[in-house]
């Protein structure tokens, strides 16, 4: 795995964290009830929230759903892209801890069997297996590229991984997809030149996709302009 100005592996500081216990959800909130099967720490600050698959949902790499809980009481909404490359019994979201936050900390607090709300799937940009993949990611957006770039491989494509973090979450999938055969490069936040030239040297090695914020996905437009490529043909998500 490509890295740069990285240390692993990585620690948590979770223990420094407030901790919200779960309160009984509202049963008039808007949405779907859904049930959550587990919570595990995927980084520094970083869950991974798996649900049970409801009836009826599918959704492909990608998309996002809405989901809504009541931490103390009092609802709130917030969105998230799915990070898992299935749907099938289960499927997964990656949560970014705020400690600050009025969503995060209580997701990341729960232990399993709670009930939450969803909305969704949404979102345009997908993968269907159709084809090889670049998955950029900044920050959060390491859910969805890792889903992709894993949703290729079980298609029988190739695909590249490109993740700017100075703190990187699932790495064990990150590691997995790079035995595999899967190109991976994990670069600092200041790595900026290293991150140019990863996308230089991939930009016509399949579809392109991009998820982070939008600092990072202007930057990787404007690096896919500059090694000759259309940066129309990528799929951007931009989380704001």
């Amino acid at each position: 795995m490509t890295r740069g100005l990285i240390q692993l592996p990585l620690g948590s500081n979770r223990a420094n964290e407030i901790t919200f216990r779960p309160a009984t959800q509202p049963t008039d909130m808007e949405g779907t009830p859904v049930t959550v099967d587990d919570v595990r720490e995927v980084g520094s600050d970083t869950v991974a929230l798996e649900l049970e698959t409801p009836n009826d949902f599918d959704a492909l790499p990608g998309q996002f759903v809405l989901l809504r809980a009541a931490p103390e009481g009092e609802e709130v909404a917030r969105h998230y892209t799915l990070s898992s490359p299935t749907v099938a019994e289960t499927f997964e979201l990656t949560v970014g801890i705020d400690p600050d936050g009025d969503l995060s900390p209580w997701l990341a607090d729960l232990e399993g069997g709670e009930t939450v709300h969803m909305e969704g799937p949404f979102g345009t940009i997908t993968y269907e297996g159709d084809g090889e993949v670049v998955a950029i990611a900044g920050g959060p957006g390491v859910g969805p590229a890792v889903s992709i770039a894993e949703a290729a491989q079980e298609a029988g494509h190739d695909a590249v991984v490109i993740y700017q973090d100075d703190d990187p979450a699932h790495e064990d999938r990150l590691e997995a997809l790079e035995a595999s055969g899967v190109a991976v490069y994990v670069l600092a936040a200041d790595a900026n030149d290293e991150l140019a030239d990863a996308i230089a040297s991939h930009v016509d090695d399949g579809q392109v996709y991009a998820f982070g914020f939008a600092d990072f996905v202007t930057g990787v437009t404007e690096t896919i302009e500059d090694a000759g490529g259309d940066p129309d043909d990528a799929l951007i998500e931009n989380f704001g």
